[in-house]
């Protein structure tokens, strides 16, 4: 069962250019095309909210943290990511 993924989103991208079961890979990848932009790990079938806060990473302090519209952009800077430039980190 794989538990986290590698998200490539490159520079000024809507969505993810790809998706990677390890970090090595995707870097692999990046150097290849010498891509820019940031490789991030996700956890698997949990939200990015709902891990921020069972790790501790995020408190809910008031009612707007706890709408729809907050949680569907919600990102956490405690996930582990690296940003490329031209292939190089």
């Amino acid at each position: 069962m794989i538990d986290e993924v590698w998200l490539f989103n490159g520079t000024n991208a809507q969505f993810p250019s790809g998706i990677f079961s390890s970090r090595e890979r995707a870097e692999e990848w990046i150097q290849k095309h010498r891509l820019s932009g940031i490789l991030t790990k996700y956890p698997v079938d949990i939200s990015v909210y709902d891990w921020a806060i069972e790790n501790g990473l995020f408190r809910v302090k008031d009612e707007e943290k706890k709408t729809a519209n907050f949680i569907q952009r919600f990102s956490s800077a405690s996930q582990e990511h690296y940003h490329y430039e031209n292939g190089e980190q």
